[in-house]
């Protein structure tokens, strides 16, 4: 079938198809897929492909036909899923040849990460590199021999096409099944010593591993453009947020580094200078053309890492980056129900980043005479800057750019504002990208963290009567009747359960809540979910966790893949939890518990620290006691939010707060190692306790 022009309405309409009657098999115009919840795989419904979900339909086809299995694993949003979609699991002739020599299955990653995070894993051995679409080709008993990524139908310019490599493989399958046999074993043999290799580890030198992330951090950092590496570019606020944390007084570039990126990426064409917001990454090392995905994870993570920025510099650009992607997520990520949904897709109209260009032409008519200072400001020129179009961008801070064109700062600030208002406006009325619908656990959870914490630095309410909305929402419709967690939620609760990285990120952002709210209901969620932690994923004998739980469907091999990317590591920030529980309750065996979490990675830790800072930070966090905040009296009052929030306009290193349940009049006491400081009840008492204590927890 042809691509339809407005995807987002096509898959809603697949959504409210009546199904009741169409066959097993989707009949003669869908396949399999039909019957999916997913936007990704309902994108593929109506392909020509005989698509099947994963499961034992699929398996079981295989084994009883002596195929291969031809596996696809991507997401709604992925603009080379959509690419490689529509050039080959389009076309009749792709389709005719995968479905007379192959049992296909469609998987979205977001749904099982599982699945992904093990053939990753693979690819990653075979090639030395993954990403998505990610296909696997593998024997009925999920034993993967080859892995790819986007090839085209054809080859061209040196590069295998899709039906060749198709062809071979099936031949290869009939005529040398002992080859297939020998690439299965030597992929499952590496992937096992792999991971011996970093069982065997031992413990790393933390001061060391720190040094070494930070030289290759300043060894990769663009000290131009901010970022990292170069194209493409991702934001990779990990490494901000940590860059913050080892940053201070003695060593301002460090923090500097973090700040300077920020600044770049918000003056840059991946920021949404209409919407707010950031898309997922740069393709090139100045910001300036995105890969136009817009994820929720990327929002959570940049908000607060924002936060962070503006609590160790006072500068109010970098709140403003919150509260813009607040807005922005509550704008078109937000449902009904309090909850996120997960992305919305580069592509419009089957275009990717069309729904985000402009012409001068347009913003002209738009904007009338104010257009040439919003052009001026905004990089817009009648020659574009993006194959003839311009995406917008903000070369210039506002105040300098006033005083190079000499106009007043307050007027011109609100006329730009009102210009990007009717910009968005218009923007409005095109054809919208997908939303892709689904409410993953983790990625809210990332989201309640960050707008709890957000609330309370800034003293917003409603940011933390957001996250309270979302967590509600969670807690209540993502839970199965036995209590288990569950992964996703689209028009209905998945029967995936939740991975480790859900129970760990979900019961941070209860965490931070709790810290916001002081509320102890949300401290009582977190204690809960972290119980069932180490009930589901932690091995009884070697204290180990594992990423998928024991009642769960398992892959052919444990992985250690597990590692900050673009979202944090599982192991990391269940490491980190269980260390905030240990003080928060005084359970001295979470701390052992939190070091075990980090058992499986201790050996990248040592030779990568670049990808495991999460996991780096709780083990320098473990070999310290922290500083412990204690609220008294009640707790529940604006004059008790008030207070909390001034105690949290402080960066206070290692802090972990606790309520003590007793009649007395309001009060909160911190105490470092060695030295409890007087309890104080109003936030100008506590400012006098800062100043006459400047080393008070190496606050800052």
């Amino acid at each position: 079938m042809a691509s339809p022009k407005d995807t987002a309405a096509y898959v809603a309409s697949l959504m409210a198809l009546d199904k009741a009657t169409l066959p097993a098999d989707g009949g003669t115009r869908f396949n399999r897929l039909i019957f999916a919840r997913s936007p990704y795989l309902l994108q593929h419904a109506e392909n020509p492909v005989q698509w099947y979900e994963w499961g034992a339909a699929a398996f079981d086809a295989a084994r009883r036909e002596n195929l291969p299995i031809l596996l696809s694993i991507g997401y709604a949003t992925c603009h080379w899923c959509h690419v490689m979609a529509h050039e080959s699991f389009e076309d009749d002739e792709v389709a005719a040849l995968l479905n007379r020599h192959y049992i296909c299955i469609k998987v979205d990653r977001e749904e099982r990460p599982d699945i992904d995070d093990f053939y990753m894993a693979v690819a990653q051995t075979l090639t030395g590199s993954g990403g998505w679409p990610l296909n696997i080709f593998m024997t009925p008993d999920k034993q993967p021999f080859m892995a790819i990524t986007y090839l085209p139908k054809r080859g061209r310019n040196g590069m295998s096409g899709l039906m060749e490599l198709l062809a071979n493989i099936a031949t290869l399958w009939r005529q040398r099944p002992d080859m297939i046999e020998k690439n299965c074993r030597g992929i499952m043999e590496a992937l096992t010593d792999a991971r011996q290799r970093r069982e065997d580890a031992g413990s790393p030198d933390v001061t060391a591993a720190s040094g070494k992330a930070l030289a290759q951090l300043q060894k990769i950092h663009d000290r131009e453009n901010g970022g990292f590496g170069t194209a493409p570019k991702f934001p990779m606020p990990i490494y901000l947020s940590w860059l913050i944390g080892q940053g201070g007084d003695d060593r301002p570039e460090v923090t500097e580094m973090a700040l300077r990126t920020l600044r770049k990426m918000r003056g840059g064409g991946i920021w949404d200078h209409l919407g707010g917001g950031l898309h997922r990454y740069s393709v090139d090392s100045s910001w300036l053309a995105p890969h136009f995905e817009k994820m929720l994870y990327d929002q959570a993570m940049l908000a607060r890492v924002a936060i962070e920025a503006y609590l160790i510099s006072g500068d109010r650009f970098f709140r403003t980056m919150t509260e813009e992607i607040f807005a922005f997520a509550e704008r078109e990520l937000q449902t009904a129900g309090g909850a996120y949904c997960s992305a919305l897709d580069a592509d419009s109209e089957g275009i990717e980043g069309k729904f985000y260009l402009w012409d001068k032409s347009e913003i002209d008519d738009c904007l009338g005479p104010d257009s040439a200072l919003f052009c001026r400001f905004h990089g817009v020129t009648g020659r574009g800057n993006f194959e003839g179009h311009t995406i917008l961008v903000a070369p210039t801070l506002l105040a300098g750019f006033c005083r190079r064109e000499r106009v007043d700062h307050i007027s011109t600030g609100e006329l730009l504002e009102r210009c990007r208002a009717k910009l968005l406006e218009r923007r409005e009325e095109r054809i919208r990208p997908l939303r892709d619908d689904k409410i993953i656990t983790s990625w809210n959870g990332l989201m309640i963290g960050a707008l709890a914490t957000a609330g309370i630095v800034c003293g917003e309410q409603e940011y933390i009567t957001s996250a309270a909305r979302a967590a509600h929402f969670i807690l209540g419709a993502l839970r199965r009747a036995d209590g288990r967690l569950l992964r996703s939620y689209l028009n209905g609760a998945s029967d995936v359960p939740a991975f480790l990285e859900d129970y760990a990120f979900l019961t941070g952002g209860l965490l931070d809540l709790y810290e916001a709210t002081l509320d102890e209901k949300w401290l009582n969620e977190a204690r809960q979910l972290a119980d069932e932690m180490l009930r589901l994923f932690r091995d009884p004998d070697s204290g180990e966790f594992t990423l998928t739980g024991h009642d769960a469907e398992q892959m052919p091999a444990r992985v250690s893949s597990d590692h900050d990317g673009v979202t944090p590591s599982a192991l990391g920030r269940t490491a980190h939890v269980l260390y905030r529980l240990a003080w928060i309750d005084d359970r001295p065996e979470l701390r052992e518990s939190a070091r075990r979490a980090l058992d499986g990675i201790m050996g990248d830790i040592q030779d990568n620290p670049l990808g495991q800072l999460g996991a780096l930070q709780t083990l320098t966090l473990l070999e310290t006691e922290p500083t412990i905040a204690t609220f008294a009296g009640a707790t529940h009052t604006a004059e008790a939010f008030i207070l909390n929030a001034a105690l949290r306009s402080h960066t206070i290193n290692a802090l972990i707060v606790r309520c003590e349940k007793q009649g007395a009049p309001l009060s909160v006491t911190l105490c470092l190692p060695g030295t409890c400081y007087p309890a104080v009840s109003t936030p100008g008492e506590l400012e006098r306790l800062f100043r006459q204590n400047g080393g008070v927890a190496g606050a800052r």
